[in-house]
């Protein structure tokens, strides 16, 4: 008889199983013999990552250099990513709140049940602790991405930087701004390059590494404790407790809905991506990369 067919079971089964056998124990005599033998309940426990990228480390290392550069030369650096997206309506949102009674909410998250669903997509200033969240109503995709970068680059209340003519992301290897979709470059290049004249550096994390990305741990995480056990019934209500976050350190948030319709499956093809006036970086070229205007031409020394 193998360990695991036994540790599988509840103790009521395993005490019948034992009386099947001719051996009379109670399940609590089972529980006290289990646990005197050192088992006990337990869960799954996500602890392996797999065998490291052999860049891991080095692609960190050079994050902090660049990231270090253009903050002291004056250049605004984004931290970016897509937080998770949310179903609006009347559904149970995890955490607690203190309140008299619980808010009583569906029992299921159907779909066809909801509002809308909001697809937060957050860029956090580490220059300045400030966090802007453009929620879309439609799918999360490149051109949203591009998009919310550059609405946030245009806003007249967002703070100036030194010199802007560069400006350093760093997001995610994954996802609709991760570092295989070619619309991602594209829209980089027509959106941010061209439109507006800047040269854009991209650094990605490496792949399984998204928590060490700054948006993470100091934007998403505290939006989701604002929130945390309050259902989000309407995309207004959804946008206050994202402008409502606030940290000890002086956090600040700013929240736009962005009510368009984004298309899936966006095919660029290869005349397409030889035409972008992209400069991929010596170190971790997949991961790091310069577009730089079609139209102007300008150097970063890194």
């Amino acid at each position: 008889m193998s360990n695991k067919k036994w540790v599988r079971r509840s103790l009521r089964q395993l005490s019948k199983a034992l009386t099947d056998r001719g051996y009379q124990a109670s399940r609590m005599t089972v529980r006290r013999l289990l646990k005197r033998q050192d088992y006990s309940l337990k869960a799954n426990r996500k602890c392996l990552t797999g065998p490291p990228h052999p860049e891991r480390d080095r692609q960190f290392r050079y994050i902090k250099r660049v990231k270090r550069r253009f903050i002291a030369a004056g250049y605004p650096v984004i931290s970016i990513d897509t937080k998770k997206k949310e179903l609006i309506g009347n559904f149970k949102n995890a955490g607690c709140v203190w309140r008299h009674q619980a808010d009583k909410v569906n029992v299921h998250d159907f779909r066809h049940d909801a509002v809308g669903r909001g697809v937060p997509y957050g860029i956090y200033d580490l220059s300045n602790n400030l966090g802007y969240v453009y929620v879309g109503t439609s799918a999360d995709t490149p051109e949203f991405a591009v998009d919310a970068i550059a609405m946030w680059w245009r806003r007249e209340d967002r703070p100036r930087f030194r010199n802007e003519e560069k400006l350093l992301i760093l997001c995610d290897a994954g996802g609709s701004n991760g570092y295989r979709p070619r619309l991602w470059k594209k829209q980089l290049q027509e959106e941010l390059a061209d439109h507006l004249g800047i040269e854009v550096m991209v650094c990605h994390y490496p792949t399984g590494a998204s928590k060490w990305n700054p948006i993470e741990h100091r934007l998403f995480s505290y939006i989701t404790l604002n929130w945390a056990g309050k259902p989000l019934r309407s995309f207004e209500a959804l946008l206050g407790y994202i402008r409502g976050t606030t940290t000890e350190a002086g956090l600040e948030v700013k929240a736009t809905l962005v009510d368009q319709q984004y298309k899936k499956g966006i095919k660029v093809s290869d005349t397409e991506m030889a035409t972008l006036n992209l400069v991929r970086r010596s170190v971790c070229p997949d991961w790091n990369y310069i577009i730089k205007p079609r139209t102007v031409s300008l150097c970063v020394q890194l």
